[in-house]
């Protein structure tokens, strides 16, 4: 199953963008700023994990490890 990051630092719209640290992404933050976010079958689980953990972030799916997840 794929290992999920999210980066601790927010991008300049307020996201945290989870990334798929299996599959690799150009856009993925420093390893100082990654937090597991678990291994899961998709992006989804992912993403549920980490706003259920931080309620008050906005989070995302990077638009190019995570597309299925992205929405702004």
């Amino acid at each position: 199953m794929p290992v999920f990051i999210v980066n601790k630092n927010a991008q300049n719209n307020g996201d945290h963008e989870v990334h798929n640290k299996t599959t690799g992404c150009s856009y993925m933050p420093l390893l100082e700023n990654q937090v597991s976010a678990g291994t899961h079958a998709t992006c989804a689980g992912a993403v549920s994990e980490v706003k259920k953990a931080n309620p008050s972030f906005r989070i995302n799916g990077c638009y190019y490890c995570c597309n299925a997840c992205h929405t702004s």
